[in-house]
């Protein structure tokens, strides 16, 4: 069988691959949204088998098996490891146009030098070799990371966490990746959600109950302060639909009390607006104030199947893109009234829905600060999004719509150590997108320019962000 992953992989014409060799593949990485476990890279774990790194909590893959017919014991249930990794070369070999055939092909490649696609055939093969890697000690989590050449990780952690696994990383020098925390309060947000009130407590201590909307806001606060200690310079916000309507201390002081005084009595839409539009801004206030940057992202419906979430919880691939455009008025409202103050955070907008694309394109166009190339970025193509097509659709319509050098590039949005290639599989489609421009004469071949903008978006962009200057 003929090796899938070569030179000219994505690269379809000699400046794509000029671009991709001499300026793209050897940037480091920023991967500035993931979603892996800090204790495992304090711990420096490893994997006795391929299933244990590639299909454990990989809910991509286990959505891919659901709909091509396998059963769940074979995907989560207690179906034995070769057994789960039997069932996905079953899959895999045949999943044509999907770009996990890509992703693994990839991950066979660059991390258990293993060139040809996974197929039954060669499934037995493909095993022995991989795990033989794995039993050698060289993919352990920090030595993957360096393999990788991840210079930055940032993982997305609750307030809640004490962040003692990012002490141990700090403190170990024999750690060459920089592994920041990311402030992600979503569940102190939903507070039309159950648990809301549980978690609030949990949120408070043991010393005593958050009782008025100010302790809330001192909460917070500490709880930022406590992130911003450990190096955090970014905060997540995830929600189905954007919502903003001008909301006061006062009313937000009233929402707030009710949830606490009736926690089984549900609050009205309206409420809850006003307590979520309330926080964002609060909130936002104090990133800018810290020089955070804010990421806001929507157009996801989670966890749809009932009985699937109560079987197996949440992100277990039960999610769908939703979303119809309707953000723009609360997204633009928020961040006018944030302009307004001139407290408007370096922000990074992104929407699962790939329709939203121009809209967000137009939108961020809006609120650049003119000073800084890019203050508000649209988030790289993503999820169900960071496809083929979809990075490229990406890509066309920032360059249509906005300003594609400064754009802050890929990110892996993913629990495995392995997802790196996702960066090289961006990388690869980004030069050929730059290359077929150049050979269709849409762009002068300037190599010189070309390449600067090539390792702006794979590196230097994110970098001067993140990793700010000593």
């Amino acid at each position: 069988m003929a090796n899938l992953i070569n030179n000219q992989f994505m690269l379809k014409s000699a400046t794509a691959e000029r671009l991709y060799y001499d300026y793209a593949k050897n940037c480091p990485i920023i991967d500035y949204h993931c979603h892996l476990d800090a204790q495992d890279i304090a711990d420096d774990v490893s994997y006795s088998n391929i299933t244990q790194i590639w299909l454990s909590g990989d809910h991509y893959k286990w959505r891919l098996m659901r709909s091509a017919g396998i059963e769940e014991h074979y995907i989560t249930g207690d179906a034995d490891d070769y057994e789960k990794f039997l069932a996905w070369a079953s899959v895999i070999e045949r999943a044509v146009g999907n770009p996990m055939y890509h992703w693994s092909s990839l991950e066979l490649y660059r991390y258990f030098d293993i060139k040809e696609p996974l197929t039954l055939a060669n499934a037995d093969q493909v095993w022995e070799m991989a795990n033989a890697k794995l039993m050698s000690g060289m993919l352990s989590a920090r030595q993957l990371l360096n393999r990788s050449n991840v210079e930055l990780l940032c993982t997305t952690d609750d307030p809640i966490d004490d962040l003692s696994a990012h002490r141990a990383i700090a403190e170990d020098f024999s750690i060459k990746t920089l592994v920041l925390p990311t402030f992600r309060p979503d569940r102190i947000m939903d507070i039309e959600k159950i648990g809301f009130t549980d978690y609030l407590r949990a949120l408070s201590g043991p010393s005593r109950m958050v009782s008025s909307w100010i302790d809330l806001k001192i909460l917070l606060t500490s709880r930022i302060e406590h992130f911003a200690s450990h190096g955090c310079r970014l905060a997540d916000h995830a929600m189905e639909n954007f919502i903003f309507i001008p909301a006061s201390d006062f009313e937000a002081e009233q929402v707030f009390h009710k949830k606490l005084e009736e926690p089984d009595t549900p609050l009205t839409d309206h409420e809850v607006a006003i307590y979520k539009s309330a926080l964002l801004l609060f909130l936002a206030t104090e990133y800018y104030a810290r020089g955070w940057t804010m990421q806001i992202h929507f157009g996801c419906r989670r966890d749809n199947n009932a009985r699937q979430f109560r079987a197996l919880g949440a992100n277990t691939g039960f999610d769908t893109i939703s979303g119809t455009g309707n953000f723009v008025a609360p997204l633009a409202e928020f961040m006018s009234h944030l302009e307004d103050h001139e407290i408007l955070p370096r922000m990074i907008i992104y929407s699962l829905n790939p329709h939203d694309d121009p809209i967000i394109d137009t939108l961020i166009g809006c609120f650049q600060n003119g000073k800084d190339a890019m203050w508000i970025q649209h988030g790289a193509a993503w999820w169900f999004n960071d496809n083929e097509q979809g990075i490229r659709n990406h890509l066309r319509s920032l360059a249509a719509q906005s300003y594609l050098p400064g754009f802050i590039g890929m990110l892996t949005d993913s629990r495995s150590f392995l997802s790196y290639t996702r960066h090289e599989y961006f990388r690869r489609i980004l030069c050929d997108f730059l290359g077929g421009l150049v050979e269709r004469g849409e762009f002068a071949k300037n190599m010189e320019i070309l390449g600067s903008i090539v390792q702006d978006i794979c590196y230097n962009n994110a970098r001067r962000i993140f990793i700010p200057e000593e």
